[in-house]
């Protein structure tokens, strides 16, 4: 097969993103890799869609640091090509990263993903899946049990009362956002930085605020899950714990965060399955769920990271187990002859 990943810039990926370690997996399988950025689509007077691509060297790479240099290198080659030319659509970019200086880009992923699903390839995660969880605001959605006392507002007396409510402070941080930006720890309504942590927060449009958990100073739980349970392969699941760095409250390894083993509990397992029949209904193939305790604090649809790590510790290719999968659905679209649509597909 032939299977495209969605990024937001091709200087921007890492050897060490999840994204490289799927298209490691995926030559490794002997399949065709290119990458498409948003400014690549043309939606032409015929109404077919063509995009730009930039072909991997068809070869199998034994590093994730070797292909990322390929990438970055001349071994690429770039054609436009009718987008029915790729089996398949991996989104993997953070709209978050263009809300501010590329707008236009931001929502570029489903909304041509759309399309090119009309056409007959299989985008995972599902468009229109990703357009409902665009933002934190999607953990609304999930049962109560499943997630902390939560409040949305720009209002900051309403943020005062609700942490007044919360006997152990409040997290607060943008409803759109991603990679620890902007994420605060505010103890009580007369804590001395409010009027200076809600200037900072509130520039970025709505925020979240989230009853803290004592569990959390020792970090969260990121979780993989496809096709709506937990990614088990070998006896291993695919979860690693985020422990903050000394003095932070974020786990994110964007700040600092340090990834170690984490063992899987049927506390874990038991909130994962809380929020599968939604994740399952809107089509959302792989998703890393943050969780502390047993509540899930994000669920991370567009680019959840860690893989490498999980990988790496567990000495277990993850990777393999989702491009097989992915392998697995065309086997489906074609036996059922068009009869699954692609939401559908995305998670059997």
């Amino acid at each position: 097969m032939r299977i495209a990943f969605f990024v937001n810039a091709i200087k921007d990926e890492y050897p060490r993103f999840t994204t490289t370690v799927f298209a490691l997996a995926a030559l490794s399988r002997g399949h065709e890799v290119c990458y498409i950025t948003p400014g690549g689509f043309v939606l032409r007077a015929d109404d077919t869609l063509h995009v730009s691509v930039l072909n991997l060297p068809k070869k199998a790479f034994k590093k994730v640091e070797t292909l990322h240099k390929a990438l970055q290198s001349e071994e690429t080659t770039r054609e436009t090509i009718d987008v029915t030319g790729i089996d398949v659509l991996m989104l993997r970019n953070d709209p978050s990263q263009d809300a501010d200086t590329h707008p236009w880009a931001a929502q570029a992923g489903p909304m041509f993903g759309r399309l090119a699903a009309d056409r007959g390839v299989l985008v995972v995660n599902d468009p229109d899946g990703l357009s409902l969880a665009q933002n934190k605001l999607y953990l609304q959605g999930f049962p109560e049990a499943a997630r902390p006392a939560s409040l949305i507002s720009k209002n900051l007396e309403e943020i005062r009362d609700f942490i007044g409510s919360q006997p152990e402070g409040i997290i607060i941080k943008p409803l759109q956002g991603s990679g620890g930006k902007n994420v605060f720890k505010i103890d009580g309504p007369d804590d001395s930085n409010i009027n200076q942590i809600f200037e900072a927060v509130s520039e970025e449009g709505y925020m979240i605020a989230q009853g803290f958990m004592p569990e959390a100073k020792g970090g969260d739980v990121r979780v993989f899950v496809m096709n709506g349970t937990p990614l088990e392969r070998d006896g291993k699941y695919a979860a690693l714990r985020r422990v903050p760095a000394k003095g932070d409250v974020r786990s994110n390894m964007h700040a600092k965060g340090t990834a170690v083993k984490v063992e899987m509990t049927d506390k874990i397992l038991a909130v994962a399955d809380l929020v599968r029949p939604k994740l399952i209904h809107d089509g959302l193939f792989l998703v890393g769920l943050d969780i502390v305790g047993d509540k899930i604090l994000e669920i991370n649809v567009f680019t959840p990271g860690g893989m490498w790590s999980i990988c790496d510790m567990h000495d277990t290719d993850f990777g393999e187990s989702v491009i097989m999968s992915l392998e697995r659905k065309l086997e489906m679209r074609e036996s059922s002859h068009g009869n699954l649509s692609n939401r559908e597909l995305a998670v059997l």
